[in-house]
């Protein structure tokens, strides 16, 4: 009581007394602080029964009050004040003591609130980066801690304010080589009463005038990046992670939005250092992988297929409900959401740092999980985890994972096929055998794997599906230009000398299982090269590719014969007329994509029908939702 009663004196003092420069104000606010803990033996008190908020609050108005009275740029002898004097870093000691109780809390509120209200670059300045790196450490040490709030808001301003500076982020990589600063335990005694003396007003540093060029100086000396030294800490992403293991969800979303900012840094060290020697891409894999595994074993691939989208951090649920819905829909939408956090992640990552994190999930979780889960025996566990992983291709939408996906299912190989490559990736190989599985509903849902991956923009795709198969094929003219125009007409579309397809193994009408080719064969049933076609000069047989196209599509999915307007060459216009509308540097690929994904459309509906006369309604509402 009596503490507070002489806070309500204090301030009607104030208010009566005539108005001081700012530069005393401010003086006489911090010697306040500091005189507590000179004159006040009793240090078990709150913080909140003592002056020390409101001096602190009253310090940073004086400083927001004189910024405001200056030009933009300028810095106010009130801010050179609290420079010099290292009153951040006394408070970071203060803080870290937590004396009196509850103070660390102030001095982390005080932190926030003087980097997110001060416009002026703080952070090049050594007297703002060196306790501030310092005060980061101390942050997420305990999880569900008093000051978890506070903790956050810190890391998140400081976050922010990195991603307005990047270069910034060099003075918060620290070298492991460097040990910490040890004092002798007489300096430790007698801390309290050296760092909290009064203020003499002297200034300690050299030149007080110039705190960029010091900042600059120590940035030249003390950045790790300028070291090119490997084992750096790096503190601020350290702190992050550790409270994103707080009980607490909005703690949580706090912290992966800071992530967020971090690894979308452009520096390069910061991103090495972020992946090399942090738990990030641990943090990643391992929270999917524990969201994953805890999925029922069996779920309904329509229930997968149609659970609402769930971006990360608006993951707000009620388990009576989602239980009432379907067994497990809890917890697919919390691996979905997870899935989406490290897809937008890995997207706003730094180039670097995204293939890195990419991959750790390929082999990590992809590898490591699903691999086996895609390779077993059970026919329910297959067709669950196939219609997740449908459902993960589709949601994905970062360049570098949909490249580490697609390579974890097609292998990274761009030569023909052969059983050699076979053998090196025998899921890619599991998987097109499931297109032809017993269970009609394994089948349809590898089928509608494979559309997917065919609609998701990655060359690599249809080189692996399509492209390696027919490069050897010679559906490249080769012949001499004074040949090409010597040649006869086209006789019924074709040319002349066109290759007979009937006669061709893999274009054959006969799919009854006599006349089908073996794994092996299939693989060796590509025609030599003849010597003509020895060198290529680009340019294509259009009508023989077309036709060797049309027949690999059953008879019963060529509706063009009987559907007018429907044709090759109607699909053809339509093709270049969306060509046409995609940016120029995309219209090469688009091109070649457009009549494949055609094609292949047609062939997967194709496959469809032939599939055995088993739950005919179903595979018919299948293919007409293709």
């Amino acid at each position: 009581m009596f503490s507070k009663f002489t806070s309500i004196l204090q301030h009607a003092v104030e208010a009566l007394a005539p108005s001081l420069p700012l530069q005393e104000d401010f003086v006489y606010h911090w010697k306040g602080i500091t005189h507590y803990y000179i004159e006040t033996s009793d240090d078990k008190a709150p913080v909140t029964d003592t002056n020390i908020p409101s001096h602190l609050e009253q310090m940073l108005d004086i400083l927001t009050q004189e910024e405001a009275e200056r030009e933009s740029g300028e810095t106010g002898p009130c801010m050179e004040y609290l420079l010099h004097h290292k009153i951040l870093e006394t408070l970071y000691t203060l803080g870290k003591a937590d004396c009196p109780p509850g103070m660390k809390q102030q001095v982390l509120t005080f932190y926030t609130k003087l980097l997110a209200h001060i416009r002026q670059p703080l952070l090049p300045h050594i007297n703002v980066h060196r306790p501030v790196q310092k005060l980061i450490r101390l942050c997420g040490e305990v999880l569900a801690a008093p000051t978890e709030n506070e903790e956050i808001q810190f890391l998140c301003i400081v976050c922010a304010k990195l991603k307005q500076d990047p270069y910034l982020v060099n003075f918060f990589l620290e070298n492991k080589s460097k040990r910490p600063e040890v004092k002798s335990p007489a300096a430790a005694e007698g801390g309290k009463d050296s760092v909290l003396a009064p203020d003499t007003g002297q200034s300690q540093a050299d030149h007080p005038g110039e705190p960029q060029a010091a900042a600059a100086a120590a940035a030249a000396t003390s950045s790790p990046a300028a070291n090119n030294n490997n084992t750096n800490n790096y503190n601020l992403v350290t702190s992050l992670l550790n409270l994103t293991k707080s009980p607490d969800g909005r703690i949580v979303v706090k912290a992966c939005e800071g992530l967020m900012l971090l690894v979308s840094l452009p520096e390069p060290a910061a991103a090495k250092c972020l992946t090399e020697n942090t738990e990030l891409c641990e943090l990643l894999t391992d929270r999917l992988v524990s969201f994953y595994k805890a999925l029922p074993p069996s779920m309904d691939p329509l229930d997968i297929e149609t659970v609402e989208s769930v971006n990360w951090g608006l993951d707000v649920y009620n388990l009576k409900e989602d239980a009432a819905v379907f067994t497990g829909k809890r917890a697919l939408i919390s691996f979905l959401s997870w899935l989406d956090y490290c897809d937008q992640l890995i997207k706003e990552a730094q180039k670097l740092a995204a293939a890195v994190m990419a991959k750790a999930v390929r082999e990590r979780f992809f590898v490591s999980v699903m691999e086996p889960q895609l390779m077993q025996t059970s026919e329910v566990g297959i067709l669950t985890s196939t219609a997740l992983l449908n459902r993960i291709i589709r949601q994905v939408t970062s360049e570098a994972l949909l490249q580490e996906i697609v390579y974890f299912l097609l292998g990274e190989d761009k030569e023909a096929e052969t059983l050699a490559t076979v053998a090196q990736n025998p899921l890619r190989h599991r998987l097109i055998e499931h297109c032809d599985h017993l269970s009609d509903e394994i089948s349809i849902m590898t089928l509608r794997l494979f559309e997917q991956l065919i609609q998701k923009p990655d060359q690599h795709i249809l080189h692996s599906l399509v492209l390696r198969g027919l490069e050897e094929r010679n559906y490249l003219e080769n012949k001499p230009q004074e040949e090409r125009e010597e040649r006869e007409p086209l006789e019924n579309g074709q040319p002349h000398d066109a290759v007979d397809l009937e006669e061709d193994p893999l274009f054959g009408d006969d799919l009854s299982p006599d006349s089908r080719l073996s794994g092996s064969d299939w693989l060796g049933s590509s025609p030599q090269h003849s010597p003509d076609h020895s060198k290529s000069d680009g340019k294509t047989e259009v009508h023989k590719i077309v036709n060797s196209f049309l027949c690999l599509v059953p008879d019963e999915a060529k509706s063009s014969y009987h559907v007018e307007g429907t044709g090759y060459d109607t699909y053809l216009r339509d093709a270049h007329r969306q060509v046409n509308s995609t940016p120029p540097t995309e219209k090469v690929f688009c091109f070649c994509l457009l009549p494949l994904k055609g094609f292949i459309f047609a062939s997967v509906q194709g496959l469809l029908w032939r599939l055995p006369a088993v739950g005919l309604e179903r595979k018919s509402e299948a293919s007409g939702e293709m």
